[in-house]
């Protein structure tokens, strides 16, 4: 078959196939192209999950006659300065948006600049560009998009229920939203109700102001500010505490100079960055916005733009765990029992007692159970007697738990976080009193956390101890595995883990960290390459090293079931205030519960 042009309309489909892939892809665009014309306003309306309609309004800089003209053709763009593209500094530059959506769906645009007298408005159908009339608009853009991919049924086939489109719709805007909380965004349509985030405050409140509009009021309460800058780089933004997690990780949302990106490192950095606080089913939720010069990142990798390319990942990664870590120290005492209110919401009545109402006006003093007869009156000595035998009803036989009430406690401890200790329960549970509620703590976990934090400082300041093996491991992996693991060499040496070249297809194991034991440095290596192929980055060696740190950490606590002295009791209190990340245990559970006196006096209807 010859070679052959193809033409122009089939190359625009093709085109466009790659840069909208669904309704959601084509309000992304629209709504970029919105906030870089410098958008304070943004309303966003579609029907059909996008399929029929989709309606995008800004009252930004708008188009002039000229521009218009220009904006629905290929590679036409207003974005780029000197045409380098290592100096992006806008959500689109491609000039690809406009002429895709007109290649598969029919598009309307009316559009004034405050250089024009009135507004201007151009129709393209299927790849046809209409001549361009005068409009009536006020200010900015208005963009309408209609029958998206009637130039391309076979497209339509690919496509989801209307909801689902219209939650992937509502998911992008949600993302752009967030990127800017200087923008006011409104969304609306047949499928959901209209929603509207007010342009915030500039700065971290109204930043997490809007967060929490969209990620709802628990990631408000207990979200932790972040942030770390070193050359150049900076990374700020909002971290749930280990307290509130998900399922999987779509509630992590991370920006690189204001565009939303699915990036591997990032994800891979948040994930370490909290290992040592969540189960290992569960995810953090945060949102980190990072900036750097726009020579240090390349967001040309993918049509799409989702994903992005740092010349100095490593930097990346080292501030974004730092950032986290040293938010989550610092806010390390919260834990789930604290922040949501699941311990008050379990304390309900074991029992009720029964009530049932008597017709008409019936008077209790009338009924044969309570005979008329004057109430008696006690003086002090009548109450003493008869509260004596009262008590002693109390006193008969044993407690269900090991309770034992020490004096009155110093109001300097009652002051302290985490308050005085009072008594031990089923020789498991501390209670501590604090000035103003009581703490229930679980003496295992706390002690856990405590050793575990001791073992993770004395492996950062005497590093991992190595064992030299008597026959070097020989592993083979192909060469290009093999150059990965070599350029990691140094890294993983302060792991304790010494690797050396053993030709184009293997690699020599010399030395493995100590606290391994006997291990499997075969297996151990493949993990790694495995791990570096998908994420860059050694992360499995440092974990397998916090676990057995951790395991020895469990091992070396203080058991539940062990009975404990007062002083004891309060020795671990205060530890546990200085301990970094006490909130939680090394597997993520809580290792206390608050209670504050006023919750337990709802509880009793006290207030």
């Amino acid at each position: 078959m010859p070679v052959r042009q193809l033409p122009e309309q089939v190359v625009n489909r093709i085109a466009a196939g790659e840069v909208v892939e669904r309704p959601a892809s084509v309000v992304k665009e629209l709504v970029e192209n919105a906030i870089d014309a410098g958008a304070s306003r943004v309303d966003i309306f579609t029907d059909g999950g996008g399929r029929r309609r989709i309606g995008i309004t800004d009252d930004g800089g708008g188009m002039t006659h000229g521009d218009l003209a220009l904006a629905v053709d290929r590679h036409a763009t207003s974005k780029l300065d000197d045409e380098d593209l290592l100096q992006i500094r806008t959500l689109g530059f491609r000039g690809e948006a406009l002429p895709s959506i007109g290649a598969v769906a029919k598009l309307g645009i009316t559009t004034r600049h405050a250089s024009e007298p009135h507004a201007w408005s151009l129709a393209v159908e299927g790849g046809e560009k209409s001549a361009i009339m005068p409009a009536a608009l006020s200010q900015g853009t208005r963009v309408e998009v209609s029958d998206l991919f009637y130039a391309t049924p076979a497209r339509l086939k690919f496509l989801k229920t209307d909801r689902t489109e219209a939650e992937a719709i509502r998911e992008v805007v949600r993302r752009l939203a967030m990127a800017r909380p200087d923008i006011a965004f409104t969304l609306a349509g047949e499928e959901r109700a209209p929603v509207t985030w007010a342009a915030a405050l500039p700065g971290a409140a109204g930043r997490l102001t809007r967060l929490g509009d969209i990620l709802g009021a628990d990631f408000r309460g207990s979200a932790i500010e972040v942030r770390a800058e070193r050359e150049g780089v900076t990374v700020e933004g909002f971290a749930a505490a280990p307290s509130l997690t998900r399922a999987n990780a779509l509630g992590q949302y991370l920006f690189v100079n204001g565009r939303p990106v699915r990036d591997k490192l990032i994800l891979g950095a948040v994930r370490g960055a909290y290992a040592d606080y969540l189960p290992r089913d569960r995810h953090p939720v945060v949102a980190l916005f990072v900036t750097t010069d726009p020579q240090e990142v390349d967001a040309n990798v993918h049509p799409a733009k989702t994903e992005v390319r740092f010349r100095n990942a490593g930097l990346v990664r080292a501030l974004i765990v730092h950032a986290l870590k040293d938010g989550l120290a610092r806010e390390g005492k919260r834990t789930a029992a604290n922040t949501d209110g699941s311990a008050l919401s379990a304390f309900r009545p074991s029992f009720a007692p029964s009530f049932t109402p008597r017709p008409g006006n019936w008077d209790w003093r009338a009924s044969p159970a309570y005979p008329a007869r004057p109430m008696p009156s006690f003086d002090g000595a009548a109450a003493q007697a008869f509260a004596e035998p009262g008590q002693a009803a109390f006193d008969v036989g044993t407690p269900t738990a090991d309770v034992r009430f020490e004096v009155q406690p110093s109001a300097d401890l009652l002051d302290r976080p985490l308050g005085a200790a009072r008594t031990q329960i089923h020789e498991t549970y501390i209670v501590s009193q604090t000035r103003d509620g009581l703490i229930v703590v679980d003496q295992h976990a706390a002690h856990e956390r405590i050793v575990y934090e001791r073992l993770k400082a004395s492996l950062a300041k005497n590093g991992v101890q190595r064992q030299i093996l008597l026959i070097p491991e020989i592993v083979e992996f192909d060469e290009a595995t093999v150059e990965k693991l070599l350029d990691r060499a140094e890294e993983l040496a302060t792991f304790g883990l010494a690797i050396d070249s053993f030709g184009p297809g293997a690699v020599a194991v010399r030395e493995t960290p100590s606290l391994l034991g006997k291990a499997n440095a075969a297996g151990l290596l493949r993990d790694l390459a495995e791990h570096m192929a998908e994420w860059d980055e050694a992360l499995p060696l440092e974990r397998r090293l916090m676990h057995v740190a951790a395991t020895m950490a469990c091992h070396g606590s203080v058991r539940a079931g062990r009975r404990l002295k007062p002083e004891e009791m309060n020795a671990l209190l205060r530890e546990m205030e200085d301990t970094p990340n006490s909130g939680q245990c090394n597997h993520g559970r809580p290792t206390y519960v608050e209670l504050k006196l006023s919750d337990i006096e709802k509880l009793f209807g006290r207030r």
